[in-house]
């Protein structure tokens, strides 16, 4: 059954956790979806881990709407929530809406994502009033990280979970369907839970969020450089396919690879009428 805005908000009600992955392409979006993961983001982490970047501030409106659309076309069952990327939804209202209009025709997406709180609210209304839905993004947001100074955990002074829980507050009540709480400390951000009506979405941010999600590289290890305190690596993917394409170079180099068993035939006769 499609995961619909409305199955996020009734599993709130009925204290149903949610899980969600990130997502960049059709295959591995077809995947989640056949284990039955409630949503999937396409993320503007793909700036990161798929496209190279330091950082997702160089993350275009193009790169959402091309990877969205091939995780659109994967998830049959997955709600696909689509990262509106930097500077597309700061600068105007008119400017979110468009974009946001843009990511759901032209990126098939079931509902945008976008970082701030009480600043963005004008937005996320006008967003949400033309029909879209919107999950916000509170916390430690990528997309602002130079003002932060790097990636810290957000609201441990009183000032700043205060000025936290009242962002959500303001998301909600400016129509978001749901929020990503991310590097948030736990009971801060349970806090944050049972205040809202609508889910919340922990990433680093404990196990008092009505869901979670993880960047599906992270929890795959595969990158093995650095993994954020908050993520569980489920399988080490990453080494299993290094080895894979050490075993494959190798076997060419041996000339194993291919074998008889992958080779097409062709009749003898056939071939001694070519010389």
């Amino acid at each position: 059954m499609k995961n619909t805005v409305t199955t996020f908000l009734n599993a709130k009600k009925e204290g149903k956790r949610l899980s969600m992955l990130t997502a960049y392409d059709y295959s591995t979006a077809k995947l989640m979806d056949e284990s039955g993961i409630h949503g999937i983001l396409v993320g503007d982490s793909l700036g990161n881990v798929v496209l190279g970047y330091e950082d997702t501030v160089s993350v275009t409106m193009e790169d959402m709407i091309h990877h969205g659309a091939a995780v659109a076309r994967g998830a049959k069952n997955a709600l696909v929530v689509i990262d509106m990327p930097f500077m597309s939804y700061q600068t105007s209202v008119y400017d979110a809406l468009v974009n946001a209009g843009r990511l759901m025709k032209e990126g098939r997406g079931n509902a945008v994502k976008l970082e701030g709180g009480a600043e963005v609210a004008p937005q996320i209304k006008a967003i949400t009033q033309a029909g879209i839905p919107v999950m916000a993004h509170l916390g430690l947001t990528p997309q602002s990280i130079n003002a932060f100074g790097g990636f810290k955990v957000q609201g441990k002074t009183e000032a700043a979970a205060k000025k936290l829980l009242e962002d959500a507050r303001q998301v909600e009540a400016a129509g978001a369907f749901a929020v990503v709480l991310e590097c948030v400390p736990a009971k801060l951000a349970a806090l944050v839970t049972e205040q809202l009506s609508i889910p919340t979405i922990g990433i680093g941010a404990g196990r008092g969020c009505d869901g979670q999600i993880l960047v599906y590289q992270d929890m795959l290890a595969m990158y093995a450089d650095f993994t954020p305190k908050f993520v569980k690596r489920y399988a080490n993917i990453g080494e299993q396919m290094k080895a894979a394409f050490t075993a494959y170079r190798e076997e060419i180099e041996e000339g194993t690879f291919p074998g008889p068993e992958h080779e097409f035939s062709i009749s003898d006769e056939v071939l001694e009428k070519l010389y």
